[in-house]
């Protein structure tokens, strides 16, 4: 990828076919396909590549159970083909990026048997919606097999389980890697970019648009032919900024997650809690050493996105808790995280969790914007498909075919599952590092690994015993545009969803090497470590305040 630098110079300098506004899993997906197409594609983000909604999902590239059983009880069988359209994109994820996304047995307990039969029912109708695209097929479990899959479970009243098979991925490191793909493919993109206006011809269509670099205040000017509007739940701002007559369409929902220790023996299995007091989903999923649990789905009035609170915490581990032997207190979480998703807005339909997942792709008669609404991570290639096409429609072209549903992403060349024994053993590393840099970079860890060759310093772990090492800090700023210590720590490294108080240890690294690398002063160095620990510390204390319901 191109320093930032040379970035904002091309964008200053070029007029582009078109012009992505968004660099989360849509946009990056948009960016990347038209790229392909052979459109030259400009790909701009207010903050981080996938530093919002993207990267605070549950981590699943998967078809819906919960919206296959919402569609179930109201016949609404429209939703059935998005359901099976999300599970066709699952298995191209899992293909095109096998060092990020990976296939995942998921456990829901039983405990009457009429309820096993209903479960098993709806994972063999989850199984033939995916045909051919079915990662392995779903079954039935007696009593002992389950617990001996998950042996924290509590027995009372256990009769079995039913298992079957989705996907999962690290969604920050499939964000960047879309980008990473995208810049490869020839595109230009830059991070931290914040759009202001556009600029109109006399009819009203789109020219151009204007913008600020958020990090040094510059103007900036982005000329193209077109414009795509992928800002997750953003988008109505950016629609109204192109035309101020448009009605609102986006309906936002909050999702909580928390992270757990889980020790390396544990089971790998992870676990469906099919029914909430209040009728939601829940899961708890092994995910890069820890225990993801969540998600939370409340309607909220705005785009900010507020640290995870002590009774939403309370919430998650009071169902957790339900199915568990040993139960998980508020003070065993080592991390949190929160998004703000966008879902379409409907005349019919009020709460939040009954809501399909499904996109629409909108074109602004008046503007010529075009905007994606709506959709969730695992469908982000269909929708950026969908896009594309009226894209290219607009602009008066014969729709070319879309290539990115076959296309290897960036650290997939030459992948295999056990490539991390490989790296280990040609680079004398730890299994851990060795894991941990091929989750993150595939093939492209030697890339890595060669900034540590140059300088021994850099082989040295970020924090001792954690997996990260300081060659990813300095890779991650001069190959992958992280400006922030929190774009190093959150979605390069991962620290940050590993572990707060680690995180926290590392900032003063991280800002070293960002200062050493972008010529910061010591002022604005000690500023930006200053900064970053005090988000962690009011993160923490948020979640240890005590309970808005308590006395």
């Amino acid at each position: 990828m191109k320093s930032r630098v040379e970035s904002l110079r091309e964008i200053s300098e070029r007029t582009f076919d078109v012009c992505i506004i968004g660099g989360g899993a849509t946009g990056a997906g948009c960016a990347l396909d038209a790229q392909l197409r052979g459109l030259s594609t400009v790909l701009i983000d207010a903050g981080d590549f996938a530093g919002a909604t993207s990267s605070a999902s549950t981590k699943l590239a998967h078809g819906g159970v919960r919206y296959l059983q919402e569609a179930v009880r109201s016949l609404d069988f429209g939703q059935i083909g998005v359901i099976r359209r999300a599970l066709q994109e699952r298995i191209r994820m899992l293909r095109n990026a096998p060092h990020l996304a990976h296939a995942r047995e998921f456990l829901i307990p039983t405990y009457h048997r009429t309820e096993a039969l209903y479960y098993a029912a709806g994972m063999k109708i989850y199984d033939w919606m995916a045909g051919a695209a079915k990662l392995a097929p779903s079954r039935m479990n007696s009593r002992s097999r389950t617990l001996a899959e998950l042996p924290d479970l509590n027995p009372a009243g256990l009769t079995g389980s039913v298992t079957y098979v989705d996907g999962q991925f690290d969604d920050a490191r499939f964000g960047l890697t879309l980008v990473e793909s995208f810049a490869q493919a020839g595109g230009c993109c830059a991070n931290h970019v914040r759009l202001s206006r556009f600029d109109r011809s006399a009819d009203g269509a789109l020219t151009a648009a204007a913008a600020n670099d958020a990090l040094t205040d510059q103007r900036l000017q982005l000329r193209a032919r077109a414009f795509v509007n992928a800002t997750g739940p953003f988008s109505d701002k950016v629609r109204l900024l192109a035309n101020p007559n448009l009605p609102p369409r986006l309906a936002l929902s909050r999702g909580v997650h928390i992270l757990l220790p889980l020790e390396a023996e544990e089971p790998s299995t992870a676990l469906l809690i099919p029914k909430t007091a209040d009728g939601r989903v829940l899961f708890a999923i092994p995910w890069l050493g820890r225990l993801l649990v969540g998600t939370t789905d409340d309607e909220v009035p705005t785009t900010e996105s507020y640290p995870v609170t002590r009774d939403e915490a309370d919430y998650l581990l009071r169902h957790l808790n339900g199915y568990l032997a040993r139960p998980r207190r508020v003070e065993d979480i080592v991390s949190a995280f929160s998004g703000v998703r966008p879902l379409v807005r409907s005349a019919h339909i009020h709460e939040t969790k009954k809501l399909i997942r499904d996109h629409e792709v909108e074109l602004d008669r008046v503007s010529g914007l075009i905007s994606v609404l709506g959709g969730k991570w695992t469908t982000y290639r269909a929708m950026a498909e969908d896009a594309i096409d009226l894209l290219q429609q607009r602009l008066g072209q014969s729709v070319r075919r879309c290539g990115s549903d076959h296309h290897v992403l960036a650290g997939a060349e030459g992948y295999r599952p056990d490539y991390w024994n490989t790296l280990a053993a040609e680079h004398q590393l730890s299994e851990l590092t060795a894991r941990h840099l091929v989750e993150k970079y595939g093939t492209r860890a030697p890339e890595v690994l060669s900034l540590a060759a140059q300088d021994n310093q850099l082989g040295i772990p970020v924090i001792p015993g954690a997996a990260p090492i300081r060659a990813q800090i300095v890779f991650s700023i001069r190959q992958e545009m992280a400006m922030t210590i929190e774009d190093v720590l959150a979605r390069r490294t991962g620290l940050q969803y590993y572990s707060w108080a680690l995180a926290a240890q590392a900032a003063s690294i991280a800002g070293d090497y960002l200062g050493r690398e972008l010529s910061w002063s010591s002022d604005e160095k000690a500023d930006a470590i200053r900064e970053y620990v005090a988000k962690i510390a009011r993160m923490q204390a948020a979640l240890a305040s005590a309970p808005v319901h308590a006395s």
